[in-house]
């Protein structure tokens, strides 16, 4: 197996509470593209750590994820093929890997790593399974039986869980519903630093632009089509308005980000937008949006959402049942039909034609961020069930 990560320590260690016990876990994610899942992933892994928990990692080369977990030790970062759920090879490699370091909890987080991570559980009758799902999509009848070994599922949301016990895959007792949590400190003063500016005109957007936009990956699932036709007739209202999405392509050839930026030119609205990729840092992205829009036609969750809310930005979001969970409507933003690209375009132009609406709102999302979505209120609670304590 190869090493990887770059061992760089840059948080301020955590002490135990007086009692507890250091954990040996084990992280498994095969995905190559980064998302709210890899995310999620690696601020739990990286704020375990700094709670001075041995945390490891075993991914596919080449993953996104490496470079994140700054926190990890370059010899706790392995890589393994992890090509599907029926891998013997990485199976048998994944268990000897758990024998050696005498792993204790081992959690998978991509539906394709369940029986991987079930199989090295079997053989090391000691170490525990949790499993994340962080997703609405259904799973089929084979997971039942990997599933039936985890000690515990976490669902990302109360919509998750419903799915699940919808599916009745497992005991509805083994799911627990942790919320993804965010850096609330770290993102709450983007916004008022310099990086905003600095945004503005690598973005090349006039001083008196009004910006709204979006972070996800670029798939129809996330509804950018929407986006875009909604905001041709904001821009017909707003002229000073422009639009940013940033996102990985993951569509096999590149080709939905050019249909989309075909879709830009066919409705005159190509100089308003900027598609800037993926990025690292995602507040280089918040810092510059007055705010933020969610097309989704599903969403489980929504951790963009919530990074924007961390960062005072209210939302306009479809009304899927992760946004009905993020969004307090009238509050901390708006929620539109699902598709509905006429409705969108109208809370947007409301929001921003209303520089105190947006204030106000902005407020109350940064509330409702500390309150329920920190970063260290989701890593307690992973903690606790690592531990057996719920």
């Amino acid at each position: 197996m190869e090493l990887g990560g770059n061992g760089t320590h840059s948080g301020v260690s955590v002490s135990l509470p007086y009692g507890s016990v250091q954990l040996k876990i084990l992280q498994i994610s095969s995905a190559q593209a980064f998302g709210g899942g890899e995310r999620h992933l690696v601020d739990l892994s990286n704020e375990l750590t700094r709670r001075r928990h041995e945390v490891f990692a075993i991914v596919r080369p080449r993953s996104p994820l490496v470079p994140r977990l700054t926190e990890l030790s370059p010899e706790h970062i392995q890589t393994l093929p992890l090509r599907n759920a029926l891998d013997v090879s990485s199976a048998n490699q994944l268990a000897a890997f758990v024998k050696r370091h005498k792993i204790e909890i081992v959690h998978a987080h991509m539906a394709r790593d369940y029986s991987l991570a079930a199989f090295a559980t079997r053989r090391n009758p000691g170490t525990r399974l949790i499993v994340t799902r962080h997703v609405l999509f259904r799973l089929n009848r084979l997971h039942s039986r990997v599933l039936s070994r985890a000690s515990r599922v976490i669902a990302v949301s109360e919509a998750v869980a419903r799915e699940l016990r919808k599916q009745n895959l497992l005991s509805a007792s083994k799911i627990s519903v942790v919320r993804n949590g965010v850096d609330v400190d770290a993102l709450s003063t983007v916004r008022d630093s310099i990086q905003r500016q600095q945004q503005f005109v690598k973005y090349g957007f006039p001083s008196d632009a009004l910006v709204a936009g979006t972070v996800g990956q670029l798939s129809p699932l996330k509804g950018h089509d929407v986006f875009i036709q909604a905001a041709a007739t904001v821009a017909e209202n707003l002229p000073n308005a422009r639009f940013v999405i940033a996102g990985s392509d993951v569509s096999r050839d590149g080709e939905t980000v050019v249909a989309l930026t075909r879709l830009t030119r066919e409705l005159g609205v190509e100089n308003h937008f900027r598609f800037v990729g993926a990025v690292d840092d995602v507040s280089s992205v918040l810092s510059v949006l007055d705010l933020f829009v969610s097309a989704s036609r599903s969403e489980a969750f929504g951790l963009a959402m919530v990074e924007a809310m961390a960062c005072s930005v209210p939302i306009v979001a479809t009304d899927t049942e992760g946004a009905r969970e993020v969004v307090e409507e009238q509050e901390t933003g708006l929620l539109v039909p699902v598709g509905d690209h006429e409705a969108l375009a109208a809370s947007i132009t409301r929001l921003l034609s209303d520089s105190k609406l947006r204030a106000r709102m902005g407020q109350l999302a940064l509330d409702r961020a500390r309150e329920q979505f920190s970063l260290q209120r989701m890593v307690d609670e992973v903690e606790a069930i690592y531990r057996g304590d719920v």
